[in-house]
């Protein structure tokens, strides 16, 4: 079958849009990217914001530096707010959703924090509709700051196994980095990167300088340090084909790991 426009909207009248033939169709339509020169940064909520002053002043800092030659949109964590909120709403026996809601007013409430912070720099917070203007921001003062949560709300999908919101703001950064067409994914955490356990508790976790998807899935990592529903989306990623997780805490490497430098861990699609 052609894979020409018309072909293609033939299909589409014609067919169920789970029909094999369709969908290989538009599989053929290549995406436009629409930020390719754009780096996505998650600033982690309970691993940076909520330590307060001492991590999140530095980051400013070196953020505001960075935008001089790098154009970046940066996402914000929920973090322990959001924790308490799902630990009383899932004690309600609130659904998946709700707690979704939940934890998108503690992304919000530190997207608006870090946008007071960089004000006087001119880069701005943004929500909802106004992730429309990020084109702009992005040519004026080369950065820009958002909610991380991925806006699913009462939409959420459920967890198989609980109430927790599956897909929360390690998941809602790197869609909007997969959607935009940009160029590159960091997650700014306060561990070197990726470990064979939780560093925080298991002393002889080993570090990973660099893994795949399926070697992750392979392995068990699912007590890692980026949420495991997000490497589902990775690995099924057109354009963001890896992601990069860097130490915040240490001066320096988020201006290298923009610059293109291997710092912390490097997590691949396939």
């Amino acid at each position: 079958m052609a894979t020409t426009t018309a072909g293609l909207e033939q299909l589409l009248m014609q067919r169920s849009l789970t029909d094999a033939q369709l969908i290989a169709a538009a599989e053929t339509a290549a995406d436009f990217r629409i930020l390719p020169d754009a780096t996505v940064i998650k600033i982690g909520g309970q691993s940076m914001i909520d330590r307060g002053r001492a991590a999140v002043y530095p980051l400013v800092e070196e953020i505001v530096a960075a935008r001089k030659a790098h154009k970046m949109l940066i996402g914000t964590g929920a973090g322990t707010r959001a924790r308490h909120l799902y630990s009383i709403a899932a004690g309600l026996n609130l659904p998946a959703g709700v707690l979704s809601q939940l934890g998108a007013s503690v992304a919000d409430q530190n997207a608006a924090m870090l946008g007071q912070l960089l004000a006087k720099h001119g880069i701005s917070a943004v929500e909802g509709a106004g992730l429309s203007a990020v084109p702009l921001y992005l040519a004026e003062v080369n950065a820009v700051v958002f909610s991380g949560m991925p806006p699913y709300g009462l939409w959420m999908r459920p967890s198989a196994d609980d109430v927790i919101p599956p897909y929360r703001t390690d998941a809602g950064c790197f869609l909007v980095a997969e959607q935009f067409g940009c160029k590159a994914m960091i997650y700014v955490k306060d561990e070197n990167g990726l470990y064979t356990a939780n560093p925080k508790t298991e002393k002889n976790a080993t570090f990973i300088p660099k893994i795949s998807v399926p070697e992750m899935k392979a392995k068990g990592l699912a007590d890692s340090i980026l949420e495991f529903p997000m490497l589902d989306l990775l690995e099924a990623s057109r354009h963001v084909r890896e992601v990069q997780i860097v130490n915040g805490l240490v001066p320096g490497n988020l201006t290298r790991a923009l610059a293109g430098e291997h710092v912390g861990t490097i997590i691949t699609a396939s």
